[in-house]
């Protein structure tokens, strides 16, 4: 690593700057940049300009506000002078989560604080604190070296809170803008403050709706009950048709494009510490449940599930009406592995109702829009392995490979229209209270994820 001549390295101007970026990071939480809320349009707009003139501040060149969709924007920059180097994407967001300080909070959502080394706001780790520390490392290490190790394309959206709807049209259709070897991704999590982590794998997503239509209208239960089929009692046949006795799926052709996890996967995952006392507390159940076989991290991380969401039909008021229902309902969600594709699991769910529902009623399915597909990075890419570096530097330990049972669709999306992985490389913590009150950002972590930032460039360079 070069070092100036006059003795001041990236990492010592880090060191000298922190007062100045907590304030800067303060004036980003302040902005109330709720992609939710069509009233705060105007603030994603304010806290995208205010991203774009940071990174034009830290040397970053060709920054501009993008148009994501209808509604929101997105913000690119890049600094491309390291010939011969590779290439990387740093992605992260802007945009927040709804707030409003009876929801809890101990003060106002978008008046920020500073509280036992805590940053209290909404936003401060998911994402702006996370995201603004690849801004502050790239900042100070052309400060310093007045060059980058590798070359660098920022990318920071405003939808991402609303599940980034418009993401996959921008990407495809700016594809060469954003080609890259990958995407760090400055979004997530670490295990704990003395524990790294590394996500390989997100979870995919698909939804559907069920309807099932008996009579035309409500009957009287003591005229017709007993003499026509109640749908209620067909739905509830129907969803526990849905699973066997194991908790196993019990869906036709739901498992055939699974991946059974490699035993060196699984020995990784066993490394991870599970306190099952804790997981009920956290949850207020009795007992674990699930896929026979598995671990409960396994069920969660590289195991599909299908879920019913919701279920109802019928009188549902106070006292007693004595109805036949018409109609009843249900939602249903299932979490995916790779290789299952969304599209192909609903149209076996679809075949599994139509087969096994009761013919005295009327079935009609509707798929939702909500879809993502599943995503797993090799624990053997070349990010991968530079990020596991500088966390186990960073942390004193080696990194768990863990995989995580929720969906980022922007995963799926660079690889289909880029061809590119993502690294997750981020620092935020679970209790942090993202989307919940009080959520917060540890300002030890927010220079760590600086340093870490400027590590990691170096370390994807050699």
């Amino acid at each position: 690593m070069v070092e100036k001549v006059n003795g001041t390295t990236w990492r010592q101007r880090l060191d000298q700057r922190q007062e100045e970026y907590l304030t800067q990071l303060s004036e980003l939480v302040a902005i109330p940049s709720v992609s939710a809320l069509p009233e705060r349009r105007a603030d994603v707009a304010s806290a995208a300009e205010w991203v774009a003139a940071r990174l034009r501040q830290a040397g970053v060149e060709h920054v501009g506000v993008h148009q994501l969709g209808v509604d929101s924007s997105a913000v690119y920059g890049d600094w491309l002078h390291a010939a011969g180097a590779p290439t990387v994407v740093v992605y992260g967001h802007y945009d927040v989560q709804p707030a409003q300080e009876e929801d809890g909070w101990s003060s106002p959502p978008f008046t920020p604080r500073v509280a036992d080394n805590r940053l209290y706001g909404r936003g401060a780790s998911d994402d702006k604190g996370n995201m603004l520390a690849p801004i502050l490392a790239t900042e100070a290490i052309l400060a310093t070296e007045g060059t980058l190790p590798i070359n660098v394309k920022f990318f920071f959206e405003g939808q991402e809170e609303v599940g980034s709807p418009d993401l996959a049209a921008f990407v495809a259709a700016h594809q060469e803008m954003l080609a890259a070897d990958f995407v760090l991704a400055a979004d997530g999590s670490q295990w704990s403050e003395t524990e790294p982590e590394l996500t390989l794998s997100f979870r995919g997503l698909c939804a559907l709706e069920l309807t099932l239509q008996g009579p035309e209208n409500d009957l009287h239960s003591g005229i017709y009950g007993g003499t026509v089929q109640n749908p209620i009692h067909a739905l509830c046949s129907l969803v526990a048709s849905l699973h066997d006795a194991d908790g196993r799926v019990a869906v036709d052709g739901f498992y055939d494009d699974v991946v059974e996890p490699t035993p060196d996967q699984r020995q990784q995952f066993a490394r991870v510490p599970f306190d099952e006392a804790g997981h009920l507390a956290a949850t207020a159940t009795l007992a674990l449940f699930g896929e026979k076989g598995w671990t409960t991290h396994e069920r969660t991380w590289i195991r599909p599930t299908l879920e019913v969401n919701g279920i109802w039909g019928g009188f549902q008021g106070d006292g007693t009406k004595t109805v036949l229902p018409a109609t009843a309902h249900a939602k249903i969600t299932c979490r995916l592995v790779a290789d299952q594709r969304p599209a192909e699991v609903v149209k076996h769910i679809e075949a599994h109702i139509h087969k096994h529902a009761d013919p005295a009623v009327t079935v009609s399915i509707q798929a939702e829009e909500a879809a993502g597909a599943p995503y797993s990075v090799p624990a053997t890419h070349p990010g991968i392995q530079a990020a596991a570096a500088v966390l186990a530097d960073s942390y004193g330990r080696d990194p768990y490979q863990v995989g995580s049972g929720g969906t980022l669709p922007l995963c799926g999306i660079f690889l289909e229209h880029l061809g590119i992985y993502t690294v997750p490389f981020s620092f935020g913590l679970d209790d942090e209270g993202a989307h919940g009150p009080d959520e917060f950002f540890r300002l030890d972590n927010f220079r760590r994820a600086q340093l870490a930032y400027g590590d990691v460039l170096y370390a994807i360079a050699s």
